[in-house]
């Protein structure tokens, strides 16, 4: 684990145990002794803790937790901790056919529907990291095109009405092949982590099924422990 990932963990870790007197952390230059490191390695910790939300730097007066921290249900990755500005994605591929009978049970529709399916990279900060697979029911997304596809989708969908609920997601370990190298510039047989996941809206509708191939697949959960499930499971 590289340092700055250490430092993070190890920081959400007694924010989460509120070991920080009035909310506030030490400054940098203290953070740097106590873990060993260089400012810019600290720096580097501290803006992604600002970047997903648990502390904010106050210019002149020092680093603080955020006062809504605990409301975050915090999952990140190289994708959720960095800023839309820094995200872009670029279309490869873009259609729409009838329905598959695996379709027809994801998306709850007939032979009839037709369903989008659009290829696209994901590149954070100018770095290709993501090659993903999805497919939207075109009843529900008439008029999906390129511009959609390689901005927000979550924005898309929000903008037409609809509100998005929680995503199921799965993860599995691959390794690359020939063809996704070429789009993911890196070498054939590259580990790598396979995403699935199902996009759900407030009435239980799947909006979007997409398969992600993530080279950067490093991710830190934080999870409430839910002591009546944990119960459930040893009963």
């Amino acid at each position: 684990m590289k340092k700055r990932e250490f430092i993070v963990q190890d920081l959400l870790s007694k924010i989460y145990q509120e070991e920080f007197k009035e909310g506030k952390l030490p400054n940098q230059r203290k953070l740097a002794e106590i873990y060993g490191v260089s400012r810019f390695t600290i720096q580097q910790a501290v803006k992604n803790l600002e970047e997903i939300g648990i502390v904010r730097v106050i210019q002149g007066s020092g680093i603080f937790v955020h006062e809504k921290w605990r409301n975050n249900p915090l999952i990140f990755n190289s994708l959720t901790r960095t800023p839309y500005d820094r995200i872009g994605s670029k279309m490869i591929d873009l259609k729409k056919a009838p329905a598959t009978l695996e379709e027809q049970k994801i998306f709850q529709v007939n032979e009839l529907e037709e369903i989008w399916t659009f290829e696209r990279i994901r590149i954070v900060n100018y770095k290709i990291e993501q090659l993903e697979i999805s497919k939207m029911p075109v009843s529900m997304f008439p008029d999906l095109n390129q511009q959609v596809v390689e901005h927000s989708i979550q924005n898309y969908v929000e903008r037409k009405g609809y509100r998005i609920s929680h995503y199921i997601t799965s993860y599995d370990p691959i390794t690359i092949s020939k063809e996704q190298s070429q789009l993911l510039l890196c070498k054939r047989g590259t580990p790598a982590m396979q995403i699935t996941n199902r996009a759900i809206l407030e009435d239980g509708q799947v909006f979007e099924y997409s398969s992600i191939i993530a080279i950067d697949y490093s991710v830190t959960y934080i999870r409430p422990f839910d002591r009546e499930i944990h119960r459930s499971r040893i009963d």
